[in-house]
């Protein structure tokens, strides 16, 4: 594992269905990093945010409500700091090992089909990266906008690694260039994206067939009432 991690286990057993289902608590942490997970057969139902100090249920709208019991980010932080033990102590025990690194790939992209003067977001899909910490910032047309821009959580993949999603909404105007800049302890360099504005322009083909086609049939109405003018005369 590339975290030390603290793991509890329920396993629920419906007696008339005969349904198993996994319930678990995830205590991950770093020197500098701590994250606490509670899901159901493998799916998140929420988190501790440790900079607000609170707990954050992630169930989806059409699902019970649900919410985390008064004392929880006490009780998340008091586990975050048993796993920094823990790992303090698995490091002297393996003579410090270096920590592995993974560096982030990166997307930039709208979330919706791009039209002049209405409001749209682009989104920066930062995946794949270890340690957590990660560093993003945007432009536009050169000027830093990274304050008009959001950061999710940092989402824990299966093999240890995370995934960021940044967004910023803006209002396309023609020629307006965006960029999206990550930078990681495993990067040599920052990772930049680079975006344009571009509206496709309505497509000429099928005018150009159909005014084509009709002009070939008026030819052919106006030829075929030649001859048969022509005929009726020679009688």
């Amino acid at each position: 594992m590339k975290l030390c991690l603290i793991l509890t286990c329920a396993l629920l057993l419906c007696t008339e269905a005969k349904v198993k289902h996994r319930d678990l608590g995830l205590t991950l942490c770093s020197e500098t990093f701590g994250e606490y997970i509670y899901g159901l057969d493998g799916e998140e139902k929420g988190h501790v945010d440790f900079k607000l100090k609170k707990g954050v249920m992630t169930l989806p709208q059409f699902a019970d409500p649900a919410s985390y019991p008064e004392g929880e980010y006490e009780a998340a932080a008091a586990e975050v700091g048993i796993c920094k033990q823990n790992l303090a102590v698995c490091k002297e025990a393996y003579n410090d090992p270096a920590e592995p690194k993974d560096a982030p790939h990166s997307s930039l992209y709208s979330k919706y089909k791009v039209q002049l003067g209405s409001e749209n977001t682009l989104i920066c899909h930062i995946t794949g990266f270890y340690p957590a910490p990660v560093g993003v910032s945007w432009t536009r047309n050169n000027v830093n906008v990274t304050d008009e821009a959001s950061l999710s959580r940092y989402y824990l993949t299966n093999d240890g690694a995370f995934n960021l999603v940044s967004r910023l909404s803006f209002t396309p105007e023609e020629g307006d260039i965006y960029t999206c800049t990550v930078e990681h302890v495993a990067l040599e360099r920052p990772q930049t994206k680079t975006w344009n504005v571009k509206v496709a322009l309505p497509g000429v083909g099928a005018s150009v067939f159909c005014g084509v086609g009709l002009a070939a049939g008026l030819l052919g109405v106006a030829v075929g009432t030649f001859f048969l003018v022509k005929g009726n005369n020679c009688k």
